[in-house]
């Protein structure tokens, strides 16, 4: 399964009337914590790879994955092959990659507002350190092209220039910000 994401800074004040009248669907709002993790074998900054662990609360409750995310398949958007699990026991899961030598490396905290439109779906973050982005994603087995196209198209529609697009994770962005060499 490939993930295929488009994103860029944006005022939310400014998109949120956009959405609204495109009529797409108000998903709510959840803070999302994620861990980043160094692999012991190999430097996933080089292989552009990223192991996490998500810990997502809202309304509902909470829930924690674990997630791998494989590096960049092209340079016109965000897409990587990802894998994901439910993860029942997150100090469980947390004291398994200790066992197997994966360290902490930093942590991404963001307060994301979900929308889905047409397949698709708009979430305006807010990241801890960063500021105000919005995404655009879905997920494709193989129609990497039309997927992005899409993404394009709803950018347009919102206002917001798909050539402003940031491929940086968050990750990267906020080690950026800090100073931070390993990217």
């Amino acid at each position: 399964m490939y993930e295929v994401e488009l994103k860029v800074r944006a005022a939310h004040d400014e998109v949120r009337p956009r959405l609204d009248d495109l009529g797409a669907d108000d998903r709510g709002k959840v803070i999302q914590e994620d861990v980043y993790y160094d692999a012991p074998h190999r430097d996933f900054a080089e292989t552009d790879e990223a192991l996490r662990v998500r810990t997502e609360s809202d309304d509902d409750g909470t829930t924690t994955k674990l997630t791998y995310k494989g590096p960049l398949v092209d340079d016109q958007s965000k897409t990587r092959e990802e894998a994901e699990t439910a993860v029942a026991d997150p100090d469980a899961a947390r004291n398994l990659l200790a066992g197997l030598g994966f360290e902490p490396a930093a942590t991404v905290r963001k307060e994301r507002e979900r929308f889905a439109h047409a397949g698709y779906t708009v979430t305006l973050d807010s990241v801890d350190g960063l500021g105000e982005f919005v995404e655009v994603e879905t997920e494709t087995e193989d129609d990497l092209d039309g997927a992005r196209d899409g993404a394009r198209e709803i950018l347009d529609t919102l206002d917001l220039d798909p050539a402003e697009q940031i491929q940086t994770s968050y990750l990267g962005l906020l080690l950026a910000a800090n100073g931070d060499a390993h990217q």
